[in-house]
């Protein structure tokens, strides 16, 4: 899927559409969101999904739109490791929580490495398989920088499983992207790991 296919948005609700779903979800469990306890639910339960799902209003090639050139001829790994996300499981709606290990082979640019930690989170907050995200992260880099090779590995409990059906708690999901040199060198894709104390 092209960064351009994910970025359209389809026409939205409005603010007091959404609160009524949840009113109407409240009253299909059996609650009376009349009560007082959960007369200001709905209205909670869209800010924190405003939160949750921010990353719908960013522009992650727009985030590492602005480069430097002027890094002495630097050509070697980039890594930024450990960064912290917290998505959503398009299938449930649960949380998945996890950590991204991001780097890329400049070529003839770099980016503030906040930048990468902010194209994480951009696409963090949607609602995601793990899988279409670590894609999309690499593609993006990849797309806005043109770099020599992108290597991204996602770590992530998804509480779809641990709070649900199978109840499996401490068990991460692990998913990788390679371009270029990370893709076609297995020295650098070791490299990498290494990096990452993988």
């Amino acid at each position: 899927m092209s960064v351009e296919n994910i970025l359209l948005k389809p026409k939205q609700a409005s603010r007091e559409e959404a609160e009524e779903a949840v009113r109407t979800l409240l009253s299909y469990y059996g609650e009376n969101p009349q009560r007082e306890g959960l007369i200001d639910t709905p209205r909670r339960f869209v800010d924190a999904y405003e939160e949750f799902l921010s990353g719908y209003a960013d522009d992650p090639v727009s985030i590492l739109s602005r480069t430097f050139e002027e890094v002495e001829g630097y050509k070697d790994i980039v890594v930024m490791r450990g960064i912290r996300f917290e998505s959503h499981c398009e299938h449930h709606i649960q949380p998945m929580i996890g950590i991204a290990h991001v780097a890329y082979l400049p070529g003839a640019r770099v980016v503030g490495i906040s930048k990468l930690a902010r194209v994480v989170d951009a696409f963090a907050r949607r609602l995601q398989s793990q899988e279409t995200l670590t894609n999309q992260i690499a593609g993006a880099i990849e797309a806005a920088l043109a770099p020599r090779g992108v290597a991204v590995l996602l770590e992530a409990e998804h509480q779809c499983i641990s709070t649900r059906g199978i109840h499996k708690t401490g068990v991460d999901c692990i998913t990788q992207a390679m371009t270029g040199a990370f893709e076609t060198d297995p020295a650098m894709e070791a490299r990498f790991y290494r990096l990452i104390g993988k």
